[in-house]
């Protein structure tokens, strides 16, 4: 049996995916957890096949569970499952160490087809996704251009100050300083060529940085 890590913050969501995952009879889940920190615990305790971790979650979110699950399991395949359909965010995960980027809003048949690829270690893109990264990289990209040059951190920074967090808020969620989010957001102004979060907000929301 394949084992499954499965990551996601809404209970009742994970517990359709996992219904999904174990249809299929050559999987099962074999961890099931709301955060990304209890994600990398237990599978220290207990190995994985297969990752499929939510994108979106407080305190530790799907982009940097992926890259730390990557520095302990290097070979392992990890599917990020995303509310998100805009391109920057399934490149951001492919840059954290992702396998595969599928939206909630897929088949069940499409997981199932998704996890398989990357198990069998292909890489995995909506139909959908792939025709508009290729167009928009035929276009130049210039959007994806300016937001690649953010850091990770600093991009996760600049989506919660959009959402209207606070630089308190953020802070606590990352275990850093205030300080520390002061100067990404200083970096994230200067790069953008932004003023204020209000700015920010109205970034975000025009590149489809928001989920909605």
């Amino acid at each position: 049996m394949i084992k499954v890590l499965l990551v996601d913050d809404h209970n009742m969501f994970r517990a359709g995916t996992q219904r999904v995952i174990e249809e299929d009879s050559t999987m099962r889940v074999s961890i099931s957890t709301d955060s990304g920190k209890n994600a990398i615990t237990l599978s220290k305790e207990d190995p994985p096949d297969l990752a499929v971790i939510d994108l979106s979650m407080p305190g530790m979110d799907g982009i940097e569970c992926t890259d730390q699950l990557h520095r302990y399991f290097p070979k392992l395949p990890i599917l990020i499952l995303s509310m998100h359909e805009e391109p920057q965010y399934a490149l951001r995960a492919f840059e954290a160490g992702a396998s595969g980027y599928l939206t909630k809003r897929a088949l069940s048949a499409d997981l199932i087809d998704a996890l398989m690829a990357i198990y069998k270690g292909l890489r995995y893109l909506p139909e959908s996704l792939k025709e508009e990264i290729a167009i928009k990289t035929l276009e130049g990209f210039d959007t994806k251009n300016i937001v690649q040059s953010l850091s990770k951190r600093e991009f996760q920074v600049l989506v919660l100050l959009a959402e209207g967090f606070t630089n308190r808020e953020i802070a606590e969620s990352y275990s850093i300083s205030v300080k520390t989010v002061d100067t990404y957001r200083a970096r994230i102004l200067y790069k953008l060529d932004l003023r204020n979060n209000v700015d920010i907000a109205h970034f975000a929301f025009k590149n489809g940085l928001l989920q909605t």
